[in-house]
């Protein structure tokens, strides 16, 4: 059975179901029960492998009360991210690559329908008032939505696929982006309370760094995590506070931004706040917050290089306060920050840690940075598949006084 008769049986089933139950009576089990009887009754004529007949109830099912094609798609685990321009159009990344798909939803309505279901499970709204969101799907992946009229064909669905295991220092180490070594190095700086931002570009693994990281907190520590959707999985803290903005209303009213988390998050007497990405104002008070007592801060944030984050977070900060000198901001800055992580995607897929750099101060207009680790390229790379490691420079660290006051007397 091809992907497009199978499709139709899906179509065909849902509507025969649609028509002959009264849908609002029957719970999830019933249903569920109902869909597989009725599908081995509509291909009993047909030859149908087992698995198809697994497909068809389960793509009927979520086209009634879950998220009908999206199901599918979402319960692969290979797939790490789903994008949809609109109802004819759907992209994955597998293994690092990107697939369109053969399958297609229903309409564009039923498109609508289930980012309706998606966006009403984490309590927000979308609609033409309000055409851009940001959510979550119950299992934590990060969904971003645009309709029409902003978009121009068909509502676009964007997902980023949350993975079911925390991510580990361990597991960035297997997956070669780290060494034991400088796992424990970082181990060390967290620990110490050594406030660490991390960059990259889309897709390099910004917040799966950033996960692996926190879980280095002290389980004894306060803890409040910011965040645009909440897709953090630090474990093993009790005392954790995770905070998520909110949109607007349809009023234009009710938004609370990562600004105003921030803010509210210094009077709840935090050790450690992590914020999940600055894009904007919020860097001048994340920035504050780490010049006022919380040590230990972490946080993320788009750029191609070290420097062009210093860079970024000046305008970023710049808009949350106009008029601020540019010496101030920058200050503020090489106060704010001790150690800076530069992620990328490489050109063969892979996500390494391509530098650690401490931020050593200011002097003479210009922020000072002191590069630590840098990735280096070895004599196995390829056009198609890039070899190297992080090689310890000649530096040696100069920022050691919170070292020092952890009773840490190792040398980094």
């Amino acid at each position: 059975m091809t992907s497009e008769e199978e499709q139709k049986k899906v179509l065909e089933i849902k509507k025969y179901i649609t028509d002959h139950f009264q849908l609002a009576q029957i719970s999830n089990e019933e249903l569920e029960e109902k869909v597989e009887q009725i599908v081995n009754e509509y291909m009993s004529d047909a030859y149908c492998s087992i698995q198809q007949k697994i497909s068809i109830a389960g793509q009927v099912y979520g086209a009634i009360r879950g998220f009908g094609l999206l199901d599918s798609i979402i319960n692969d685990d290979t797939i790490t991210e789903v994008m949809i321009n609109g109802p004819d159009r759907i992209f994955i990344e597998q293994n690092g690559r990107l697939y369109k798909l053969d399958k297609h939803f229903e309409s564009e309505q039923n498109l609508e329908d289930i980012i309706q279901r998606i966006v009403g499970l984490a309590g927000r709204e979308v609609n033409q008032a309000n055409p851009i969101c940001d959510t979550r799907l119950p299992d934590g992946s990060r969904v971003n939505v645009v309709l029409p009229p902003i978009s121009l064909c068909g509502p676009i669905v964007t997902i980023r696929k949350f993975s079911k295991t925390p991510m580990t220092i361990e597991r960035l180490i297997a997956y070669g982006s780290l060494t034991p070594e400088i796992a424990d190095i970082l181990k060390l700086l967290v620990q110490a309370k050594y406030n660490i931002f991390i960059c990259g570009g889309t897709g390099s693994g910004k917040t799966t760094f950033l996960n692996a990281l926190s879980n280095y907190i002290p389980k004894d520590e306060r803890v409040i995590t910011i965040e645009d959707s909440a897709e953090l999985q630090i474990v093993g803290i009790d005392n954790l506070v995770s905070l998520e903005t909110r949109n607007s209303n349809a009023s234009g009213t009710g938004e609370i931004t990562i600004r105003d988390l921030i803010k509210s998050s210094l009077r709840m007497r935090p050790e450690r706040i992590v914020v999940g990405e600055v894009r904007g104002g919020e860097a001048l008070d994340m920035l504050q917050a780490m010049n006022t007592g919380h040590d230990g801060s972490l946080s993320t944030g788009h750029a191609n290089s070290t420097a062009d984050m210093l860079s970024r977070l000046e305008t970023m900060v710049l808009q949350g306060a106009d008029g601020l000198p540019l010496d101030a901001v920058r200050q503020q800055i090489a106060s704010a920050i001790d150690i800076m992580i530069h992620l990328s995607r490489l050109r063969d897929k892979s996500r390494k840690t391509m530098e650690i750099t401490e931020v050593i101060g200011y002097e003479n207009g210009e922020i000072l940075l002191n590069p630590l680790y840098v990735f280096e390229e070895d004599e196995n790379t390829t056009l198609e598949k890039v070899s190297g490691s992080l090689k310890r420079t000649n530096n040696k660290m100069q920022n050691v006084f919170k070292l020092q006051l952890a009773g840490i007397k190792v040398e980094v």
